[in-house]
């Protein structure tokens, strides 16, 4: 095969898979969260095997494990996050009106007797800004509801995604050594490390980031809770485990719990900045201690990149999107420092007329 033909079956390839996507995106949720399920406690399949134990059992064992732990998520966490989120969307519109009020009568006045502001020009200007920080969050509680609403559906969370897990890691092996059989025997080498790169960025930064996001959760949601402030367990474990876009889920949540304290702890300046140290605590931990130990620099991307990916992904397909957006542009990287390497390998960079030996370090 030359090539070309090369570059074009990989490239309609491509093009399905992107296709398909597309078309089934409303329905591929329990069945990708199955598959990352799968992928996420493969290693601990592996792991009981070594100890004796059968794949079967092994699996059996790992999915009751994972559906109680789920279960009791759902029980125990779950109507409290809810009715803290009901109550947050119902009283929004009165915080904001109190944040509005607040800010006018107490900046508002001292920056209008320095000239730099007349009292209803600033009170018109943050009203807008915070109603339209309110039509946001509403916005995105609405797309997330109505675009999710059919897609994690009780039937999907507790019955599909448990019953692809359980298969997908029953035979996860033997399909991995199966899809390696299909390998071009002339790229076979090649394709195999670039896999393993693959696997090494994926497995590295959503394992790392899944413990990141979690701990973050817990510390923001405990220590929201400690000073008191309303819809501190929404807000902070919501801050947590939207941490996995990078510097997003730390300042939304420090912006919502500050003005949720302003509210409700004014004019108590200790308690606002203890609600604020929280956060700068939480930021600390992150990036001096959590990122580096669990994380470290596995995807090889700059954050900007995967804030990028995670939009662009989103926005294309939705929920699933943002599910998948950081292990392909993880695999990407890996295809992209590859492609760099032939490159700077080839006559079209050295203008020699001969390939020269392409480095042998992979990098991160």
């Amino acid at each position: 095969m030359t090539l070309r033909r090369q570059i074009l079956f990989w490239l309609l390839s491509l093009t399905a898979v992107i296709l398909f996507m597309a078309v089934f995106s409303n329905v591929l949720l329990p069945f990708v969260a199955g598959m990352a399920v799968a992928y996420l406690l493969d290693p601990v399949g592996d792991r009981l095997e070594s100890w004796g134990m059968s794949r079967m059992w092994a699996t059996v064992t790992i999915l009751i494990t994972f559906v109680i732990i789920v279960l009791l998520f759902l029980l125990l966490i779950v109507p409290v996050l809810g009715s803290q989120l009901a109550g947050f969307v119902e009283k929004l519109p009165d915080l904001v009106g109190q944040l509005q009020t607040l800010v006018h009568t107490n900046l508002g006045q001292r920056l209008s007797d320095m000239g730099l502001f007349q009292g209803g020009d600033l009170k018109s200007s943050v009203g807008n800004l915070l109603g339209q920080g309110a039509s946001w969050l509403a916005s995105i509680f609405k797309s997330l509801w109505s675009g999710g609403q059919a897609l994690l559906s009780m039937v999907s969370l507790l019955v599909v995604t448990p019953v692809v897990a359980f298969y997908l890691l029953l035979d996860w092996d033997r399909m991995v050594e199966r899809i390696d059989s299909w390998l071009p025997r002339d790229h076979q080498p090649t394709i195999r490390r670039l896999a393993r790169e693959m696997d090494g960025a994926v497995s590295g930064f959503v394992r790392g980031q899944v413990s990141v996001c979690l701990l973050l959760g817990a510390f923001y949601a405990i220590g929201l809770v400690s000073v008191g402030l309303n819809f501190g367990l929404l807000i902070g474990m919501g801050a947590g485990l939207v941490s996995f876009i990078p510097f997003v889920g730390a300042t939304l949540g420090f912006v919502i719990s500050l003005g949720v304290a302003l509210v409700q702890f004014w004019p108590d300046w200790g308690m606002i900045i203890a609600v604020g140290a929280i956060f700068g605590v939480g930021q600390f931990l992150e990036g001096n201690v959590l990122q580096p130990k669990l994380v470290g620099e596995s995807t090889g991307l700059h954050p900007v990149v995967l804030m990028f990916a995670l939009f662009a992904f989103g926005y294309l397909l939705g929920f699933v999107g943002m599910l998948i957006a950081v292990p392909v542009a993880a695999m990407l990287g890996v295809l992209a420092r590859f492609a760099l390497k032939q490159y700077l390998a080839s006559p079209l960079y050295t203008g020699t007329g001969r390939t020269t030996a392409a480095p042998t370090e992979t990098g991160n």
